[in-house]
């Protein structure tokens, strides 16, 4: 197979050209115009960043990969799906004051932000996984798959469930609906928190398969009847509708593959990551800690999994940043996402979308 071309260029700036000047080139240069935009709808996958944590892209960066599509005859949004956990992007109206608190709004990016699963989680769409290992069906939300052209603008970090954040990680989990993101976390049947719960029956009214009871004013859920459609978490007042989290971290990683073909399967797609602030755990956090290397770059590809790797193999190529849980690690695996996250394994998901057939993990970088 012909190896993929992933295009990079450092951090540096001159006089005549700034980081977002810089960050145009780099993606017209990839390509991006072989895309006929013309007309149609393009997501533009992004994390707006949990409220507290201060290493998400700016929306600077944003705006540059809007700007380039409106020039091309594109018409673009911000997306990104709703959380499963509590926190400040868990419905579609806190996710949009997220948003906009961190500075994702149409004033400064140039488009409008739609949340991608609705005002609950439970706007999805039922995608066939052809060739699907544990997903056969991926919910995927609605306004995300309605759009004809995808491109993911990706913040390159380390994940402490799925060794880093890159590209196929903020699409397959990002662009799952709350139910979605269930599946791929857990076997895909939730419990109640009894001390959450209020006992309000709104599950019970949302639920199609009569598996919720309230009993002395607590709700709680028969396994034997859930299908584990998650819109009891999305109608819960007081979040006491919890994912069970008791899925293995190579499972998760493989169902997350598999959930990325589903979003990019017959679409074209084009992906960028920043390796910047590279925080050692997930922009979810609402606080992000001292870096594990240094700012390395920006990348480019039509191949999520080349550009994946070529920005896995950037940063194990760095020094360890001083202070930093890295440094504070005992460092024996020669990788660096291993070392601040010895209980996964992040070459599992890789493997698992060459298998799915969603790109090469062989690569040639282009710098510019």
């Amino acid at each position: 197979m012909e190896k993929s071309k992933v295009y990079f260029t450092d951090m540096h700036t001159t006089t005549k050209e700034n980081l977002q000047k810089k960050l145009s080139r780099l993606i017209k240069t990839a390509g991006i115009g072989q895309i006929d935009f013309g007309k149609k709808y393009t997501s533009i996958k992004v994390h707006f960043g949990e409220p507290g944590n201060l290493a998400y892209l700016r929306p600077n960066f944003a705006k540059t990969v809007v700007d380039i599509v409106k020039e091309l005859g594109g018409k673009p949004f911000l997306t990104d799906c709703n959380t499963l956990y509590v926190g400040g992007r868990k419905n579609a109206l806190d996710h949009l004051d997220s948003a906009y608190v961190n500075g994702y709004s149409p004033f400064s990016t140039g488009c409008h932000v739609l949340i991608g699963d609705g005002l609950k989680g439970t706007d999805e769409v039922l995608v066939p996984v052809e060739g699907g290992e544990y997903v056969k069906e991926a919910k995927i939300g609605h306004a995300i798959m309605d759009a004809d052209v995808l491109i993911s603008l990706n913040h390159f970090k380390g994940h402490e469930l799925t060794g880093f954040g890159g590209a196929i990680k903020n699409i397959g989990m990002g662009c799952g609906s709350r139910a979605g993101k269930m599946e791929m976390h857990s076997s895909g049947k939730p419990r109640v928190s009894q001390e959450q719960c209020i006992g309000c029956a709104m599950c019970t009214k949302i639920c199609a398969h009569s598996a919720i009871t309230i009993t002395a004013s607590k709700a709680s859920i028969d396994h034997s009847k859930c299908v584990g459609c998650g819109r009891c978490i999305g109608v819960c007042p007081t979040s006491a509708t919890l994912a069970a989290w008791d899925e293995s971290n190579d499972i998760l990683n493989k169902k997350m593959a598999e959930y990325t073909w589903a979003v990019l399967h017959e679409r074209p797609h084009f992906h960028i990551s920043l390796v910047i602030d590279v925080s050692p755990f997930c922009d979810c956090h609402a606080e992000n800690d001292v870096p594990i290397v240094p700012n390395v770059g920006m990348f480019a590809s039509f191949d999520p999994v080349a550009l994946d790797v070529a920005c896995a193999d950037a940063v194990n190529r760095q020094p360890v940043m001083a202070g930093s849980l890295l440094e504070k690690s005992a460092r024996t695996h020669h990788d660096h996402f291993t070392d601040i996250g010895p209980n996964t394994d992040w070459k599992v998901c890789i493997d698992h979308a060459v298998k799915m057939g969603l790109g090469n993990k062989e690569y040639e970088l282009i710098t510019i």
